[in-house]
């Protein structure tokens, strides 16, 4: 939780392009998924292998991306000194 007011924070995010582009991806990525299953509609061997490539390297990057922005927002602001630093 920030203690700043809202209006401390500045003018934009940096993180929330790539929040919502991760999310776009999961999305995608999911309905995907959510599509090629074989059981409902079989189809060839290399078309379900290349879907499910697709899908999955699209969950995989949106969960990364959106990994990556929530350690930037709830991650340590830097102002403390890292551990083993010590003079």
């Amino acid at each position: 939780m920030s203690a700043k007011p809202y209006e401390a924070h500045g003018d934009s995010d940096a993180t929330a392009v790539p929040a919502a582009a991760s999310l776009a991806f999961l999305a995608v990525g999911g309905w995907l998924l959510s599509t090629t299953r074989p059981w409902q509609k079989p189809g060839h061997p290399i078309t379900l292998a290349l879907e499910w490539t697709v899908s999955g390297a699209l969950l995989l990057s949106g969960l990364v991306l959106l990994a990556r922005c929530v350690r930037t927002v709830h991650g340590p602001d830097g102002a403390e000194e890292p551990a083993g630093a010590e003079n």
